[in-house]
């Protein structure tokens, strides 16, 4: 009997704590892209304690959804919340590019730029910016004018490069002078009436909206 006593003692001084446990729902594909933009994909999940690693798992591996493949993939190349597996997580960050993710193209960019998990081919980073870029991707678009400016990529797309960052500058102020920067330095690669070109459709845009 007293024994049970103390039994039934310590679940009651237990169950105050397991109350207080809150489920971590599965992330929205919206938030997890935004997570990813952020680059804060990876913190969360260990913030989440792990929690959501069996949904991670089945989303990427048996549903196929393009932003879990890539958050499976960081996952296993960084070794977070699950054993180290670069050559694992590579393929399934090239999984999520096949299937058309613009931010999986962006991170494959960077990665073959730096030489990160994979060797230093600048051919396949400007490949890989550039199918972010043409899907709108800010970020792959930066990189993309930076890359023509060292010389990678073929000349005749330079000036897709040089439109992409002057019609969106005008959208984020904050970027303009890093924008003007870049947009100088890649018109002294563009025959000038190109570039004129470019400028007069952006005013004629402007007048007639």
């Amino acid at each position: 009997m007293k024994r049970l006593l103390l039994l039934l003692t310590s679940m009651l001084m237990l169950a105050p704590a397991k109350a207080e446990l809150q489920v971590v729902e599965l992330y929205s594909q919206d938030e997890l892209l935004q997570m990813i933009r952020a680059n804060t994909h990876l913190i969360q999940m260990k913030r989440d304690d792990c929690q959501l690693l069996e949904d991670v798992r089945a989303h990427a591996k048996i549903l196929k959804e393009p932003a879990y493949q890539m958050l499976w993939g960081d996952m296993l190349m960084y070794g977070v919340c699950v054993d180290e597996d670069v050559r694992r997580g590579f393929s399934f960050l090239e999984a999520a590019g096949n299937a058309g993710l613009a931010d999986a193209h962006e991170q494959l960019g960077r990665y073959y730029q730096r030489g990160e998990f994979t060797v230093v081919s600048p051919d396949k980073a400007v490949h890989f910016y550039k199918l972010a870029a043409e899907q709108g991707h800010l970020r792959a678009q930066f990189s993309l004018a930076k890359m023509y400016i060292n010389g990678f990529g073929a000349p005749r797309d330079y000036p897709q490069a040089y439109r992409w960052l002057f019609e969106r500058v005008y959208e984020y102020p904050e970027l303009k002078q890093e924008a003007d920067q870049l947009l100088a330095q890649l018109s002294q690669k563009i025959p000038g009436g190109v570039v004129e070109s470019i400028q007069a459709d952006r005013k004629f845009q402007d007048e007639y909206r």
